[in-house]
């Protein structure tokens, strides 16, 4: 490498490890660690290897990279500053402060140039890998001999944390499976922990482990640009599988005494620190200052990534012409276009009754596989069960990503931090499937799914305690109250295959995350919840059942299995001379944002509340009050025949109808 680049490049390593220091130091709080040490990588990435315009941070063929050791975001707060995204200066003083762009983690959506939410360690790993896996996919299907719309690669930083989390053990083997040649993890390898040596407390070897995934494995010296240039050119010139490289760094290099040690990790360095480290580094006590010399070389950058985007844009008009069939899929999918009669085919979609809500869910899905080409679905070795195959389409499977059917294998939560990098391409709709029960693995993924408002659908199946015999470690019963307390999550549980269709309307039309609680067992079909998505799914919750004459005695709230329950029971009381309501609540999320006028048509009124709902009790007395009756678990399940559990916890018409009688 030319000389004088190397002195550029390392005045641009030590402006990122000032403008990290101060931007800590004056929000008082923050990791200075990662950014210091690993700020030639820093310089060297953004200034000379990301394939990306920061004019325009949603290129489709960028490169991107994904910061997983989310709790070093001044490192790539600075890099973004630098390279000329949209966030400035300014941006950096205001670091961890409310409303700021530069919140403690790295947001998705919410700062210019940040690919991923990170932060919770490992899952920044799986959303690289996520994404990566989306270009293949949209490669496969868009590329032609003549025409190459998608040859970008995902750039991933790693640390310790990162590597020790089970999640990354499942993406990774997922992605060497898989043969992703798109992907380059880099792992910061300091040897420190927050707690203190690596060593401490693991001791695997690496290299070991991700040759055992498939990977190719290369290691270099974190501060050695020749090795560093070396290294990354012949990734970029020829890479077969995914690839992971083992930086050599030193945590917190360029601090005056703590670099080194995991007093650097995690806390500021404090004023005399920092200027002492200025000084030794060469850098002026003037706070986050940036040479004229390190924005003209980023900037350089930047316009050979104009230049490669400008000549990326011919390319696709060019595709466009020769390709028109193409094109107009790829226009579906750029902008998840909806068909203006999708209700109106959903509708008259015939499907048997009765039937469990995931085979109604499987049939929903075939149709919609036909409609909707930004469609992609998978799940974690239960597809036969939680019934999310698209038969019509074919299965994704080692170097041959021509099919729509993804096969995660037991790997729930890997699974769920590849889906939200897949929805991350822009263009690329996932939906992924497993037993309820098994949200649990996923949950941390789901939350941040929801956070960043990312477009995913989870197909949640065998819902309930009357899935039967497998028992309470198959029984959900806390997971609706569970996943309902995720904010910006839609948690819709269907009454029938009625609400089945209309809850996937709710769900390609909610531009968030979209969980779905679907029954193994048969359920009918219900006359009362054919109503258009407007008056019914729509609105979260709507009455099913009006009560006769003025004012109703009783009514009932539920969702799920459990609708059918509640009209039966209604029918016997009526025959014991009350008026009774039945209201299905299918998504108390799409409920609760209805005008208050509309809430209070479905809530209010002189009678007695019934909850019927096959899980815990926790969150129904927001709507039947602190008096309302539950009819719900207060246990985990048993195993049995599902007849006989829903004798054994009261969920049958003669011992809803008793405790109702009892309270009237």
């Amino acid at each position: 490498m030319d000389e004088g680049l190397k002195k550029t490049l390392s005045t641009a390593a030590n402006t990122i490890r000032g403008l990290s220091m101060d931007g800590v130091q004056k929000a008082n709080s923050g990791h200075p660690g990662l950014p210091l040490g690993c700020a030639e990588l820093g310089a060297y990435l953004y200034g000379c290897v990301l394939k990306q315009n920061p004019k325009d941070s949603q290129w489709l063929n960028r490169d991107r990279l994904v910061l997983s050791a989310g709790h070093g975001s001044m490192w790539l707060y600075s890099c973004l500053h630098l390279s000329g995204f949209n966030l400035s200066l300014d941006d950096l003083k205001k670091f961890r402060q409310l409303k700021s762009k530069t919140p403690g983690h790295p947001e998705f959506h919410m700062t210019d140039g940040v690919e991923a939410t990170t932060g919770p360690l490992g899952q920044g790993v799986g959303n690289a890998i996520g994404q990566a896996f989306g270009i293949k996919l949209l490669a496969d299907k868009f590329n032609t001999d003549k025409h190459q719309l998608f040859t970008s690669k995902v750039y991933c930083l790693a640390g310790d944390g990162c590597m020790m989390e089970g999640v990354s053990n499942e993406a990774c083997s997922f992605a060497g499976h898989i043969g992703l040649n798109n992907i380059v993890l880099m792992y910061d390898y300091n040897n420190i922990t927050l707690d203190g040596p690596r060593s401490d407390s693991c001791s695997e070897d690496v290299h070991v482990r991700f040759k055992g995934y498939g990977w190719d494995v290369y290691e270099t010296d974190g501060y050695d640009f020749d090795e560093m240039e070396r290294l990354f050119k012949l990734i970029n010139q020829k890479q077969e599988r995914p690839a992971i490289i083992i930086v050599h760094t030193i945590i917190g290099k360029g601090a005056a005494t703590k670099a080194g040690t995991h007093k650097v990790h995690g806390a500021p360095l404090g004023p005399d620190e920092v200027a002492a480290s200025k000084k030794m580094l060469g850098l002026p006590a003037q706070d986050f200052y940036v040479p004229e010399e390190v924005y003209a070389f980023f900037d350089k950058h930047t316009k050979e990534g104009q230049e490669l985007e400008a000549k990326w844009k011919q390319t696709f008009q060019e595709w466009s012409l020769e390709n028109p069939e193409l094109a107009k899929d790829f226009d579906l999918m750029l902008n998840k276009k909806l068909p203006d009669d999708l209700e109106s085919r959903l509708n008259a979609l015939t499907i048997k009754s009765p039937i469990a809500g995931r085979s109604a869910s499987n049939e929903v899905l075939a149709m919609l596989g036909d409609m909707l080409p930004f469609l992609y679905g998978g799940s974690a070795d239960l597809s036969g069960s939680d019934m999310t195959m698209m038969k019509k389409f074919g299965i994704v499977s080692p170097g041959s990503f021509k099919g729509r059917n993804i096969k995660y294998g037991v790997r729930e939560f890997g699974m769920a931090t590849i889906a939200t990098g897949l929805a991350q391409t822009q263009m690329i709709l996932p939906y992924i499937g497993t037993f309820l029960t098994f949200s649990d693995y996923m949950r941390n993924a789901i939350r941040l799914a929801a956070l960043s408002h990312t477009h995913v659908v989870y197909q949640f199946t065998h819902d309930s305690i009357f899935l039967g015999e497998d028992g309470p470690t198959h029984q959900s019963v806390e997971h609706y109250a569970s996943l309902r307390a995720i904010p910006n999550l839609h948690f819709i549980r269907p009454a029938d295959s009625n609400e089945v269709k209309m809850g996937w309307i709710a769900a390609l039309k909610y531009e968030g995350p979209t969980a779905f609680s679907l029954s193994r067992q048969n359920l009918p079909e219900l006359e009362c919840t054919r109503v258009p998505f407007k008056d019914g799914v729509g609105r979260g919750a709507y009455i099913i059942k009006k009560e006769q004459g003025d004012h109703a005695d009783i009514a009932f709230f539920a969702t799920g299995s459990e609708v059918s329950l509640a009209l039966d029971a209604a029918k016997e009381l009526e025959k014991r001379g009350k008026k009774v309501r039945v209201v299905s609540m299918p998504c108390w999320e799409l409920f609760e944002k209805q005008s208050d006028d509309y809430k209070k048509s479905i809530l209010c009124g002189d009678f007695v509340r019934v909850a019927v709902e096959a899980g815990v009790s926790q969150g129904w007395h927001r709507f039947i009050g602190w008096d309302g009756i539950t009819i719900t678990m207060k246990s985990f399940g048993e195993s049995a025949p599902a007849e006989e559990l829903a004798k054994y916890f009261g969920f049958t018409v003669e011992a809803i109808v008793e405790k109702v009688l009892k309270a009237c």
